[in-house]
C-alpha cells in the first residue's frame, strides 16, 4: 500500500454555491481504450443530456488510455467542436490510472466517471452527483444490485458480479452493494485525500477506493440504475477477476496490519448532532462491547486449550497462570487494535503493562476459585475444574472490560486537562474544540492544484503525462505516468482541526469555500 505523507484532514462538507464562478461544477471523465467507433456517439449523447438537464456548468474529459487505433483523433475532433469537451492522452493503460490522473489535475469540485458504452441510463447522473453538490455525501455510486435497479445482462455476468460482491462483504466487510459499476462520483476534496492511498491502477481501483472510504467513515450514497449489458465489451473477465482477488488480498492485509492511516481521515461534520460532544454519554459503547465479546470468546477458547495442555504436565495453579498470561497478552493486543482501535506502536508497552495488572485481578479470581474447589473436593474432576474456571472468567471478563475502557484505553476527549494525549496522539490543542465554541479556529489553507491550461474555443486540450509531474511517492512505490499538478508545499505539522461551529438558524447563510 502507499505510504505517502498524510495530506491533512478533510474540511466540513458544505453545499456548493449556485454559481461556481469560472469553474465547472462537474467534471465527467470517460476513460477509453480503442473506442473509435463508440466514442463520438457517447460523448455527443452525454453532452446533449447534460446541456438539457444539468443546472450547473460541466466539463466532459476524454481520458485516452494509450489507444492504438483512431481514438485519439476522434477525441481531438470532439474537443475542437464542443467547448465543454477536452481530451487527455495517457501513454499507459489502466482505468484506475486514467481516473487518478484526470481527477488529481481537475479543478471541478465534483468528479465523476462513466463507461464509454453508456450502459447506465443517464437519468441517474443528476441523482448521482446531487448529494455531493449538496454536501450530504462524500462519494456516490450507481448500483445494479439494488432492489429497485433494472438490469438487462446475461446469467454469467450476473453470477460473477454477485459472487464478487459476496467476496467483498465476507473478506473486507464491505457494506456497499456494487463495487464495479462504471458509474461513480466523488468530491474533489475527498479525492485529494484518498487517491494517494489507492495503489491499483486497473479495474480494482474502484473497489479499493470505496473500501478505503468506507473504512475511513466517509458517506457513500448509492443510486439504483437502469443498466443494459454491452455485448461487445472488451473486458477480459478471467484476468480481471484474478487481479481483483489479488487486490482484495492486498487491501485486506493492509487493513489487518494497520498499514493505512484511515483513523486520521477525520472530518469536522459541523452541526451534525451525532458528532457533538455530549456530557456523560459514552461514545462507541455498543461497538466496543461487541468487539470485546468477540475477542473475549476467542481468548477464552485459547485459554482453555492452553490450560488443558499445561495441566497435562504441571499442577492446576501453574497451568492456570501460564495459560492466563499467554492469553491475556494476546487479548490485550487484539482489544487494542480491534475493539478500541488504537493504531501504531505508541503506548504499546504501557498498554501491555496495564493489561498485566488486569491479568493479576483475573488471576486472583480464577486462582481463588480453584482454591475454593480444592477445599470443597480433594480430587475434583477435570470437567468440574473447567466449569469453575469458565464461571470465574465470566466475572473477570466484565471487570476487564470496565478497566480497559476506563483505564487502559480511555476515550480522552478534548475537554480533558491540558497535556493529556488522546489515543490518536493529539493533545487538546490539536483536537476539536469543546462543544459551545462559536467560531472555527484558523485552518492552514492548502492551495488547490493548478488546473491544466484551458484550451481556447475550437482547439483541443493537449496536456499529456509529460506536462506535469506525478505526485510525490515513497521510494518503494511505483511511479505512474500521471498528469497531475505540482503538489502543494508540505505542512510542517498535521493541520489542526477547527472548532465545531454552533448550530446556526436555518435562515443564516453558510460560509462557502
Amino acid at each position: 500500500m502507499r505510504t505517502d505523507p498524510y495530506p491533512g484532514t478533510l474540511p466540513a462538507r458544505e453545499h456548493l454555491p449556485a454559481a461556481w464562478a469560472g469553474t465547472p461544477v462537474l467534471d465527467v471523465v470517460v476513460p477509453v481504450f480503442n473506442e473509435e467507433k463508440d466514442l463520438r456517439p457517447c460523448v455527443r449523447r452525454l453532452h446533449e443530456h447534460l446541456t438539457r438537464t444539468f443546472p450547473y456548468a460541466f466539463r466532459i474529459t476524454i481520458a485516452d488510455n494509450a489507444s492504438t487505433d483512431g481514438t485519439p483523433l476522434v477525441a481531438a475532433d470532439l474537443a475542437r467542436r464542443i467547448k465543454e469537451v477536452r481530451s487527455v492522452r495517457l501513454e499507459r493503460k489502466g482505468r484506475g490510472r486514467a481516473l487518478r490522473s484526470v481527477w488529481s489535475a481537475s479543478d471541478a469540485p465534483v468528479l465523476a466517471y462513466m463507461d464509454v458504452d453508456l450502459s447506465t441510463d443517464l437519468n441517474a447522473l443528476l441523482p448521482l452527483v446531487a448529494p455531493l453538490i449538496s454536501g450530504h455525501s462524500d462519494l456516490a455510486i450507481g448500483s445494479r444490485l439494488s432492489r429497485s435497479a433494472r438490469v438487462v445482462r446475461g446469467a454469467k455476468r450476473e453470477f460473477i458480479s454477485r459472487s464478487y460482491n459476496l467476496i467483498l462483504r465476507g473478506s473486507l466487510q464491505a457494506r456497499f452493494s456494487d463495487a464495479q459499476c462504471g458509474f461513480k462520483a466523488i468530491r474533489r476534496d475527498v479525492a485529494q485525500v484518498l487517491l494517494p492511498l489507492v495503489e491499483d491502477g486497473g479495474w480494482f481501483f474502484d473497489t479499493e477506493l470505496l473500501v478505503l472510504a468506507e473504512r475511513a467513515g466517509l458517506r457513500i450514497h448509492e443510486v439504483p440504475v437502469d443498466w443494459v449489458d454491452d455485448p461487445d465489451s472488451t473486458v477480459h473477465i478471467v484476468r480481471t477477476a484474478t487481479e481483483d482477488l489479488k487486490g482484495v488480498w492486498r487491501v485486506g492485509r493492509a487493513l489487518a496490519t494497520g498499514a493505512l492511516p484511515l483513523d486520521r481521515l477525520a472530518r469536522p461534520f459541523g452541526d451534525d448532532p451525532r458528532d457533538r460532544d455530549l456530557a456523560d454519554v459514552p461514545r462507541g459503547l455498543a461497538r466496543q462491547l461487541v468487539g470485546f465479546c468477540v475477542v473475549g470468546a476467542v481468548s477464552t477458547v485459547c485459554y482453555l486449550l492452553l490450560y488443558s495442555a499445561f495441566r497435562a504436565v504441571t499442577g492446576p495453579q501453574l497451568a492456570n497462570g501460564l495459560a492466563l498470561l499467554v492469553s491475556t497478552v494476546a487479548n490485550t493486543a487484539a482489544n487494542r487494535r480491534l475493539t478500541f482501535r488504537v493504531r501504531g506502536r505508541g503506548g504499546m508497552v504501557r498498554h501491555q503493562a496495564q493489561g498485566l495488572v488486569v491479568l493479576a485481578i483475573g488471576l486472583a479470581l480464577t486462582s481463588g476459585s480453584l482454591a475454593a474447589l480444592d477445599l470443597a473436593s480433594s480430587d475434583p474432576a477435570h470437567s468440574t475444574e473447567l466449569a469453575v474456571l469458565v464461571a470465574a472468567n465470566l466475572a473477570a471478563t466484565v471487570l476487564r472490560f470496565l478497566l480497559f475502557r476506563a483505564w487502559v484505553f480511555p476515550d480522552r476527549g478534548p475537554a480533558r486537562a491540558a497535556g493529556t494525549v488522546s489515543r490518536t496522539g493529539e493533545t487538546p490543542s490539536q483536537a476539536t474544540a469543546v462543544r459551545g465554541a462559536t467560531a472555527p479556529a484558523p485552518r492552514p489553507s492548502t492551495p488547490a492544484p493548478a488546473p491544466p491550461p484551458a484550451a481556447p474555443p475550437g482547439q483541443a486540450a493537449s496536456w499529456t503525462t509529460s506536462e506535469a509531474g506525478p505526485a510525490p511517492r515513497s521510494p518503494h512505490t511505483p511511479q505512474p505516468d500521471t498528469p497531475v499538478a505540482p503538489p502543494p508545499p508540505a505542512a510542517p505539522a498535521r493541520p489542526r482541526l477547527p472548532a465545531r461551529p454552533a448550530r446556526q438558524p436555518d435562515h443564516d447563510q453558510r460560509t462557502t469555500r
